[in-house]
């Protein structure tokens, strides 16, 4: 089967309405492949914020460390295949196209049987069953919503790395604790779980799931943490306080504190699951050439041009803190665009403060909130607006209007972040 087939038979599987919240049709679908996923070991990263480029990093050490790892995460900002990687090669889209196919007579009998295979639900299992063929000595999935009835949670999870929860999906619960305990649901009897900092009421969940599972908590700045934190060219520069050993002089290519927070969770989440200290001199090599896209990434200078997908309150706060650490500009111009189940008051009210002009967008996705009540939480917040048609058309006005040493910082969300990036970069879906 031909990439652009399987593309366009997966994208028929987007469910008008989320069913609701079980694991039956995935359940179903790896019985049918006598469980892939249960063939390597297995970290798992949840959080509302920062589980993408923990994974990342946690698969980087992994790799730099001879292991050959599957790393799956989501969503994807350009095309599906970037969700599927092996030691950072993405899965090639003729490979995909056979392992959809191979896919297709297990979800028909799944969709007949059980009930229709979500677009999630199948990328997972062809992840499961990519990796198992490949085959792979370790496997980090990332976990796409949630925690417990996410299609991710079949996986052995011998290691399960929490990053801080907040409220962001309401379908997950209307309290930080309702959520915790959701995300929660990924640590595994008799297993490990790294914790990064949490709020109370989420710590609480997650001490309690601990407690139930008989599960080892590694509890950020009290079992390890990041010392000697400070800026530095290109990034940062760091030392983790590890379980078995303290690695000092790293440098991390990634900006702001709260990427080092990742950096120290993903050593220590590879510390747990081989039992030993980690190689210094291979740490410090696979941090320097770390790269998570859409996480405060600079595509352009001359006006500089940093991209970030933040989408709650929680992530355009370490955002805001993270800019002025990293970069210095003149004026700044905000280039937002934000689903409509999202805090708009709460992020707008994080980036308000350091944005000099506003310039609100929509994307094309169907859960996208109208540019014109972008603008209108911008200038609520004391930050002149205007509205565009789409992403491109903001940009490019921001562009127009910026000076040399000028900031244009274009987030909201992912789907914002890809829609610049296919104009920036000329890349295609």
């Amino acid at each position: 089967m031909r990439f652009e087939e399987a593309v366009a038979g997966l994208d028929l599987r987007q469910p008008e309405h989320m069913p609701k919240p079980d694991l039956d049709r995935i359940r179903a679908l790896t019985t049918l492949l006598n469980d892939p996923q249960l063939t390597y070991p297995t970290i798992h990263v949840t959080g509302t914020n920062g589980k993408t480029t923990t994974a990342r990093l946690c698969a980087s050490l992994a790799c730099e460390h001879g292991i050959s790892t599957g790393l799956f995460t989501s969503p994807h900002l350009l095309s599906v295949i970037e969700r599927l990687v092996v030691c950072g090669v993405p899965i090639g889209p003729d490979e995909f196209g056979r392992e959809f196919e191979r896919l297709l007579p297990y979800l028909r009998t799944v969709d007949e049987g059980v009930g229709s295979v979500t677009y999630f639900e199948v990328v997972t299992a062809l992840a499961y069953l990519w990796f198992a063929d490949k085959p792979v000595g370790l496997g980090v999935f990332e976990v796409g919503m949630g925690g417990t009835w996410d299609a991710t949670n079949l996986v052995a999870g011998d290691v399960a790395v929490i990053c801080p929860v907040g409220l962001d999906h309401p379908e997950l619960g209307e309290t930080v604790a309702e959520v915790a305990r959701e995300k929660a649901g990924i640590i595994k009897q008799g297993k490990v779980a790294v914790v990064r900092e949490q709020e109370p009421d989420a710590l609480e969940q997650i001490e309690r799931r601990c407690e139930e599972q008989i599960a080892t908590l590694l509890l950020e700045d009290r079992d390890w943490a990041i010392q000697e934190r400070a800026p530095a060219l290109g990034g940062q520069a760091f030392a983790v306080r590890g379980l078995y050993r303290t690695y000092p002089d790293l440098h991390l290519a990634l900006f702001g504190a709260h990427a080092a927070r990742n950096a120290g969770g993903a050593v220590v989440a590879l510390e747990a699951l081989l039992e030993r200290a980690l190689d210094e001199d291979v740490v410090r090599g696979a941090f320097t050439g770390a790269s998570s896209p859409g996480r405060l990434e600079v595509v352009a200078r001359h006006p500089l041009i940093v991209l970030d997908g933040a989408h709650n309150p929680a992530a355009a706060e370490a955002l805001a803190a993270a800019l002025p650490e990293a970069f210095a500009w003149e004026r700044l111009h905000l280039v937002m665009a934000v689903f409509s189940t999202k805090d708009l008051e709460g992020i707008a009210a994080a980036l308000s403060p350091i944005a000099d002009a506003g310039y609100a967008a929509t994307t094309d996705s169907v859960r996208a909130r109208a540019a014109d009540e972008v603008a209108t939480a911008l200038v609520a917040k004391g930050v002149a607006s205007q509205a565009f048609a789409d992403v491109g058309a903001a940009l490019e006005a921001a562009r127009e209007a910026a000076g040399e040493r000028d900031l244009i910082l274009v987030t909201g969300s992912l789907y914002t972040v890809a829609d610049a990036r296919r104009m920036l970069m000329g890349e295609t879906g």
